[in-house]
């Protein structure tokens, strides 16, 4: 399910509506929910969906510095914000039906991420993780590739459903980044 950039001219900019537009296609047919946005920075992918989806979605962002939560409040004020590590989220098991992860995993270290991802979401709930092309000179060092992640997706107890590429990368890759949506079993 390729997914093309948008015709801005800024190429980080098009490279976010690209991801953004991505994301919004696997959630085109959730039917809403408890959402959590793990590492929301200043709330982009909030204020997004509730633009696009009003009401669909009770919408929760949590992000590690607070000054990120802070722009998050403004720029979304209807979504609930909280100040959170994502390897010790501060919700309950079993919160969300769906949970997204955009490009958070490429900073943190994965398996207690995902294990934390795994606990917070329902039963059957949604996970939808965005990664950057592997050879984006801002990333870790390590196998960051589609068939890594989806392999660490369900070995954390989710089960991958669908990936999709983006383009529009800053630095002009192709496939400037990717996706995997996968269930909670």
């Amino acid at each position: 399910m390729p997914v093309s950039g948008t015709l801005e001219r800024d190429p980080l900019a098009r490279h976010q509506r690209s991801r953004v537009d991505a994301v919004g296609q696997v959630l085109r047919d959730c039917p809403g929910g408890a959402l959590l946005d793990v590492g929301c920075g200043p709330g982009t992918m909030v204020r997004h969906l509730l633009e696009h989806r009003p009401g669909d979605f009770a919408l929760t962002g949590c992000d590690r510095s607070a000054a990120m939560v802070d722009a998050a409040r403004l720029r979304a004020g209807d979504a609930s914000f909280f100040v959170g590590d994502i390897e010790e989220l501060p919700f309950a098991d079993a919160t969300f039906d769906v949970a997204l992860a955009m490009g958070v995993l490429d900073h943190v270290d994965v398996v207690p991420a995902l294990r934390e991802i795994v606990r917070v979401v329902r039963p059957g709930g949604l996970t939808v993780v965005t990664m950057r092309n592997p050879r984006w000179p801002a990333r870790r060092a390590g196998d960051f590739s589609p068939r890594w992640l989806r392999h660490e997706l369900w070995r954390a107890g989710l089960q991958p459903e669908v990936t999709a590429f983006y383009d529009a990368g800053p630095l002009g890759l192709r496939r400037a980044g990717y996706l995997v949506g996968a269930r909670r079993l």
